[in-house]
């Protein structure tokens, strides 16, 4: 699934670190909790999604780590590192055993299909 990203070739080498090293401990933070949880929602407040996503998890019985980075107006900057890692414009983002399966929507639909237990058993 290629998608659009700007060749290292076609960024000043001046400002390569700039770009490797901004906000990369949210990065950091989300991988090593994604590696360490078999559930991850990555969320904020005041968003009604992220609070759906924990919902359907709790009515299924799964049991999750949830990640909380600020408001609308808070941690935007932060959150906007999250969306370029992984590609994904919204939250939650939700990983299953470290792998980004979409927002509460997604999420909804692998519980409901029975995909999710599947992920949560395979090693």
């Amino acid at each position: 699934m290629p998608r659009p990203i700007l060749d290292e070739s076609l960024i000043h080498p001046a400002i390569r670190s700039r770009i490797a090293t901004h906000e990369s401990a949210i990065v950091q933070e989300v991988q090593a909790a994604a590696a360490a949880h078999p559930v991850l929602v990555v969320g904020m407040k005041q968003n009604p999604f992220p609070r759906k996503a924990r919902r359907l998890l709790e009515q299924a019985g799964v049991l999750y780590h949830y990640l909380e980075y600020g408001s609308y107006l808070s941690q935007w900057r932060r959150r906007t590192a999250l969306k370029l890692w992984t590609g994904w414009p919204t939250f939650p983002m939700v990983f299953v055993r470290g792998t980004l399966v979409g927002g509460a929507n997604d999420l909804g639909k692998l519980i409901h299909s029975g995909e999710l237990q599947r992920l949560l058993q395979q090693r």
